[in-house]
């Protein structure tokens, strides 16, 4: 006798069936198989692409070096925006594309405050933290100015972000007098480089931290269940008591969080900024992140371990496309024919489409037995 499963779709009980089949319907299954799928070419076609090795950097530190730390290191400040879009697009049913040009805004203020309003500063004229806070404390305002628009506007999420994204640089550069502050000291640039004595890069440290971080929120709080609620339906969840508003406004301001996490890894790299091509359209890639992980862009129920998952593999993606020297100029095409297929593949609908089209199949073959 078999043991009835339930359908995570249609909520119907039905015969046990294989493992792959019940693994091809969960959310993770694409951003995975689509890892998988990267793996195992990289494998095939240069086992090398997973060597790491320890080599020593600038400083002459040993550091640990490799296509998969690179993967891990670069992809920092996409998965720490990632999440922070993922609460906005299940709260909002849209998407915020000013995260780049409010990222320059985040690098510019730091930049600013350790810089002192100098163009060029050998030692932090203020403490990291404080400037990190204050770059966070700005961000926020944004993201508020964004969700205001979209929670107590009613203006759609990408018509909003919209004003940031265009006026978004120029307000980066004005802060700075239209210079490019450049900061020497070397502690300023361990968040976006190596700890002394430590070969693991910085950024991939304050990510994890960040991911701990939300899933301790996650677990201990009510935001995501709020999230989702307001996101599936805002007037039921107003009749339950919540502030759909109040709830949209917050993952904006949260977003802001994550927005001046990501500008400081930036510009710690670097200890520098050009206002005109920092974090280019890394907008797009987070968009892309939240939908690869099998989330809705429509709003309501999200999976933000999902989207973190489809930060990596556009990472991973793109760090394939360069080590076979695809032009940077063609590099967006190949990635955006490779996203879109995996996007469309992950859809909610397609996947509805397909299992109908499964279970249709085998109704027609037990219907062609029985005759």
């Amino acid at each position: 006798m078999t043991t009835p499963v339930k359908d995570p779709e249609t909520k119907v009980k039905r015969p046990d069936e294989p493992l792959f089949k019940r693994l091809v319907r969960q959310q993770l299954f694409i951003p995975v198989a689509a890892l998988a799928l990267l793996v195992i070419f990289n494998l095939i076609a240069d086992p090398s692409f997973f060597a790491v090795s320890i080599k020593e950097n600038s400083l002459g530190n040993p550091v640990l070096s490799g296509n998969i730390i690179s993967v891990l290191d670069n992809a920092s400040e996409l998965v720490i925006l990632a999440i922070g879009m993922t609460l906005v697009t299940a709260s909002s049913g849209g998407q915020d594309i000013s995260v780049g040009a409010t990222m320059a805004i985040a690098g510019s203020v730091i930049l600013r405050m350790v810089c002192g309003g100098q163009v060029t500063a050998d030692v932090m004229q203020m403490n990291l933290l404080l400037a990190v806070l204050i770059g966070i404390a700005a961000t926020m305002c944004f993201g508020a100015f964004n969700g205001a628009l979209v929670a107590y506007f009613n203006i759609q999420p990408m018509v909003a972000t919209l004003i940031m994204y265009t006026a978004g640089r120029s307000i980066a550069a004005w802060i700075n007098n239209n210079q490019l502050p450049i900061i020497n000291d070397l502690t300023f640039k361990y968040a976006g480089t190596f700890l002394p004595g430590i070969p693991v890069p910085t950024p991939i440290f304050i990510t994890a931290l960040v991911i701990l971080l939300f899933w301790l929120v996650l677990k201990f709080t009510t935001l995501g269940i709020y999230t989702q609620s307001v996101g599936i339906n805002a007037n039921s969840s107003r009749l339950n008591g919540l502030d759909p508003k109040f709830i949209k406004l917050l993952t904006y301001v949260i977003l802001g969080v994550c927005v001046a996490l990501a500008g400081f890894i930036r510009v710690s790299r670097s200890g520098s900024i050009n206002y005109s091509r920092i974090a280019e359209n890394i907008e797009m890639d987070a968009i892309l992140a939240v939908a690869l992980g099998g989330n809705a862009l429509s709003g309501g129920k999200f999976n933000i371990y999902g989207s973190i998952l489809g930060a990596y593999v556009i990472q991973f993606l793109t760090t394939t496309l360069y080590k076979y020297e695809v032009p940077s100029t063609a590099l967006p095409a190949y990635k955006a024919v490779v996203v879109i297929l995996l996007v469309v593949l992950s859809a909610p609908v397609v996947r509805s489409k397909m299992a109908g089209l499964r279970l249709q199949s085998k109704a027609d073959k037990m219907t062609k037995e029985a005759k």
